[in-house]
């Protein structure tokens, strides 16, 4: 079973990579964000997982909120909504060849967290994307965390919410890692539990709202397992 998990894991990467470069291509022949949304339907159907949703999208949205366990989630949350994403990153990842390229090209969105003026950048690039009515969307772990327990979420999200008062929707996503964990280089076809939770504008008068709001999707997940045993 492992070897075969492996196998898939392998097939399943090749699609990812593959279906990068085909973003990369489209890039420059469609006009944004189809790019990325061919490319995430193609990492769908021929990875052959499906998406169960929970809840509706708020058509008001300005930011997405979610955890992070896989690098399914990016083609999960592009094939799941028609609306022109921009994903804020960790500065490293646009420095690595061809993925970089992949964040570069849709003017994703760099930060660097311990540089107060790369924060200072992250609030002038979020200006400028939701002045071209892309959506902020964030993992606010700032990491993948597969163990099912959400990581400390970081302040960034805050900081962009509350400077522009930002309806922010929080969407959990349950047990990605189960069907592709590339530490452990595995993967299987299956189908993926999407919620929707209730969306709000950010109070930069509450100080605990983001951690507050950690502790909220944690209690979403985990009762999404407690009622649903084929997500365990």
């Amino acid at each position: 079973m492992k070897i075969f998990a492996r196998i898939s894991w392998l097939f399943a990467t090749i699609v990812i990579f593959s279906s990068l470069t085909l973003m990369i291509v489209l890039y420059y022949l469609v006009p944004r964000p189809y790019s990325r949304k061919i490319s995430a339907w193609i990492i769908r159907l021929t990875t052959f997982f499906s998406v169960d949703i929970k809840g509706k999208e708020d058509p008001k949205a300005q930011m997405f909120l979610l955890n992070h366990q896989s690098d399914l989630d990016i083609a999960i949350m592009e094939t799941i909504t028609k609306k022109d994403l921009t994903w804020v990153a960790k500065k490293e990842l646009f420095a690595i060849p061809f993925f970089g390229l992949a964040l570069r090209l849709p003017e994703d969105i760099a930060v660097e967290r311990e540089s107060k003026t790369s924060l200072l950048k992250l609030l002038k690039d979020a200006k400028n994307r939701l002045d071209k009515d892309r959506i902020i969307t964030m993992f606010p772990e700032g990491t993948r965390s597969s163990k099912g327990k959400m990581l400390p979420f970081k302040s960034g999200a805050k900081m962009v919410a509350d400077k522009f008062k930002l309806h922010v929707q929080p969407i959990v996503l349950i047990q990605t890692a189960k069907y592709y964990n590339v530490k452990e280089f595995y993967y299987k076809p299956g189908r993926i539990k999407v919620i929707y939770m209730d969306s709000f504008v950010a109070d930069r008068s509450d100080k605990d709202w983001l951690n507050d709001l950690r502790v909220k999707m944690q209690k979403v997940y985990d009762d999404e397992l407690a009622n649903n045993t084929s997500n365990r």
